[in-house]
């Protein structure tokens, strides 16, 4: 196999599954680069791993190419686990990266720094015509800062500080963040089938 489409419309994370895939030689697509609009899949599922097979199955099926859907988002533990699966759209279906955050910030108001736990969570699924669907979770442990640092990355990277770090993720290189990342975990797990495909 020597191209994928990644099912997702968001360009920071093209952006990171491209620098990974790119050592196989796998050449990576997103429906951001299909000639027809592709609807958007409703998520229906209570856990990443729910979410991201829908994704993943429903445009394989659409299309009959192998497809590789993640579902991702941010679990605090001060906050019962949320945002969770909602993380897209904490704050509003309008999905505002700057309004999610500040939401997560002004709940965890008064909260002190050791109860400030939290974890990135990502799950990679991969479809493939005819195969069975198969899922790799991977998480990037850490806590969450009192206010926004750096301008790198996207989503709640300003206010997530990996753990043993003092910088939060929006302060690494896009090479730092993918050697750590949650995403790089769950694609890690795929690495035999990524060697054979």
């Amino acid at each position: 196999m020597n191209q994928l489409v990644i099912a997702t419309k968001n360009k920071g994370k093209v952006r990171e599954f491209r620098d990974m895939f790119s050592k196989y030689g796998i050449e990576v697509k997103s429906l951001l680069d299909f000639d027809q609009p592709i609807q958007d899949i409703e998520e229906t599922g209570t856990t990443f791993s729910e979410n991201a097979i829908i994704k993943a199955e429903a445009i394989a099926n659409e299309f009959n190419i192998p497809v590789l859907a993640d579902d991702s988002g941010i679990e605090v533990d001060a906050l019962n686990g949320e945002p969770g699966v909602y993380s897209a759209r904490y704050a509003g279906l309008e999905k505002d990266d700057q309004k999610n955050l500040e939401k997560v910030l002004k709940n965890l108001e008064g909260v002190p720094k050791p109860e400030r736990t939290a974890r990135f969570v990502c799950a990679a699924a991969v479809a493939r015509p005819g195969e069975e669907t198969f899922v790799r979770v991977g998480t990037c442990e850490g806590s969450i800062t009192t206010e926004p640092q750096g301008d790198h990355g996207f989503g709640y990277d300003p206010i997530f500080l990996p753990t043993g770090s003092e910088r939060t993720l929006a302060e690494y290189t896009s090479e730092e963040k993918n050697a750590i990342s949650h995403r790089h975990h769950a694609i890690v797990q795929l690495e035999d089938w990524l060697k054979n495909a």
